[in-house]
């Protein structure tokens, strides 16, 4: 028993710095922004109490709709775009083939590259006079687009880019749900007669569902944080506030405008956007998840 509490008090000492870390830089600051939701505060003068007023004024915010509206819009287009793709890169990957290592490297790079340096060379290929893509179209006699300067293209520009800089992520994560399959389910049914596509969709999807549930609920989530993307290739929210994503303005009503009450009231908006959705997957989605 003595040991026994030894080992408990060892345990609470390797972990006290880690959640006084976490209370202290996580924790506490969350409750604050609570609290500061409810005020109207630049920073500068005192901050003064006005209740739910920040939230009743959210919702009568039409550029708060409108990018809650273009938030969604990133979603539902990126998410599924990014899963498709990189499930299709990582059941070529999955064969045998040379140089295995070097691919998912390649594939990887733009992951750990830097969203500057990322933007810079997609804001090249999305130029309108001498950009990459307006080259390749004059190949086949298209006419030039002005890709970030349309209402109608900017944001499909933004998503193409995000979901080839995420695409890597999960290709490894499909790689390792691939590499768990017992190969020896794939040889009974081929030893049946299955045919490729039914190998795929009586084996490999079923047992594939727990990684591609992991995939979905991390894409929805990081779609509705987008920022970075929108800030780099689209300032001020792109031609006709077209690309104005959430939490772009609400990092411009922070730090441009200072309205910080109203900023926070609009982040707890979105955390409770995000939190019913990953909630939805929790109690729906997941019940349609293979384990075995």
């Amino acid at each position: 028993m003595a040991n026994k509490r030894k080992q408990d008090w060892a345990a609470y000492l390797y972990l006290m710095p880690v959640v006084v870390i976490l209370v202290i830089f996580h924790v506490l600051p969350i409750f604050y922004s609570l609290a500061v939701s409810f005020y109207e505060w630049d920073l500068i003068g005192d901050p003064e109490f006005i209740g739910a007023g920040n939230y009743l004024r959210l919702f009568d915010d039409p550029m708060f709709y409108k990018s809650l509206w273009n938030t969604l819009y990133y979603a539902l287009l990126s998410v599924p775009l990014s899963i498709i793709s990189s499930l299709a890169i990582a059941l070529l990957l999955n064969n045998p083939i040379s140089a295995m290592g070097l691919y998912r490297t390649v594939y990887f790079i733009p992951v750990i590259t830097s969203i500057n340096a990322v933007a810079i060379v997609w804001n090249f290929i999305y130029h309108p006079d001498f950009g990459l893509l307006n080259k390749i179209l004059a190949i086949f006699s298209i006419d030039p687009q002005t890709w970030l300067q349309d209402p109608f293209w900017a944001m499909p520009c933004i998503i193409f880019m995000s979901v080839w800089k995420g695409l890597g992520y999960n290709v490894i994560i499909f790689l390792a749900g691939l590499q768990n399959i017992p190969k020896h389910l794939y040889e009974a049914a081929r030893i049946d007669g299955a045919n490729r596509w039914q190998q795929f969709r009586h084996i490999t999807w079923p047992l594939l569902t727990p990684t591609t549930f992991f995939i979905f609920t991390i894409s929805v989530i990081g779609s509705f944080q987008v920022f970075s993307q929108v800030y780099m290739m689209t300032p001020r929210g792109g031609p006709l506030k077209s690309t104005m994503v959430v939490v772009y303005y609400l990092y411009r009503k922070a730090f441009e405008q200072f309205e910080f009450g109203y900023a926070l009231a609009m982040a707890f908006v979105l955390f409770m956007i995000i939190f019913a959705c990953t909630l939805f997957n929790k109690l729906y989605l997941e019940k349609k998840v293979h384990y075995s």
